[in-house]
């Protein structure tokens, strides 16, 4: 809100009362946030509650939204995964970015509906379009293959190969590099998915040649070893020359070890 000292919150709060007073949607949500959050008077989480409630009733997106959060959180009420979800989804239908986001995040984590990754992505790129910062960070190809990353290796959330497998397909199909290269892994190693040299190969191929030092040395590996293709040395030295061009210290390890056998 920009409020920066206790007089000016003290000031917020009065004029957010007279104008709520006067039946204005956005007066009586903002109400509602002082009351929640201490802002220019007590906390008073019941009240804060009532007035989102009267917002959302009134159809006014952001009063939903909130009401949606103390449904999600018990704020004034009792936990209601559902509920916040309902009220979520329809602030969401309506334009609202956060409760976009909030929906999203019900969809990633599947917290009061059945998990959908599909949707979860879409919400959050519909949030990160209305400016978002929170959404912008998930809802592009970076973010929906860094989000891949954290769960494949448990980065701040428990480790899932299946959801990981799920982002990097996202990701890939967005055209994502790296994406694609972790994708290849994922096929490679049977980490989400089933194994699957071939696709493993493909995948490694598209990104190598888009230049990616990674795929590059994943590429050379499987020419080297003949695995999800013919075994072919002199592929195998260009693409770890390749990667190593690009600061791979493995790829130049390989790439000298090759060499010697020649």
């Amino acid at each position: 809100m920009g409020i920066g000292t206790e007089v000016d919150s003290q000031k917020a709060f009065k004029l957010y009362e007279s104008v709520a007073n006067l039946e204005n949607l956005h007066g009586i949500c903002n109400l509602g946030v002082c009351y929640e959050n201490g802002i220019g008077t007590e906390i008073n989480e019941q009240k804060a509650f009532k007035l989102y409630q009267k917002a959302a009733d009134l159809e006014h997106s952001e009063g939903m939204n909130n009401l949606g959060y103390c449904y999600n959180n018990g704020i004034g009420t009792d936990f209601d995964e559902k509920k916040a979800f309902k009220l979520y989804q329809k602030a969401a239908k309506l334009g609202n970015e956060f409760a976009q986001y909030n929906l999203a995040l019900m969809y990633e984590f599947g917290d009061g509906i059945e998990e959908n990754f599909d949707l979860a992505i879409y919400w959050f790129k519909k949030s990160a379009e209305q400016g978002n910062i929170k959404s912008q960070n998930l809802g592009n190809s970076h973010g929906i293959y860094c989000l891949g990353c954290c769960y494949d290796d448990g980065v701040g959330i428990d480790v899932n190969k299946e959801k990981a497998f799920k982002l990097y397909q996202m990701a890939a199909d967005l055209g994502h590099i790296f994406g694609i290269n972790n994708l290849g892994c994922c096929y490679d190693n049977g980490h989400g998915t089933e194994v699957n040299k071939k696709k493993a190969f493909e995948l490694f191929q598209k990104a190598a040649i888009l230049g990616n030092d990674f795929a590059q040395y994943n590429l050379a590996l499987m020419y080297a070893d003949g695995k999800g293709v013919e075994k072919n040395i002199d592929l195998a030295i260009y693409w770890f020359k390749k990667s190593a061009e690009q600061g791979d210290q493995d790829a130049l390890s390989k790439l000298n070890k090759l060499k010697k056998i020649e």
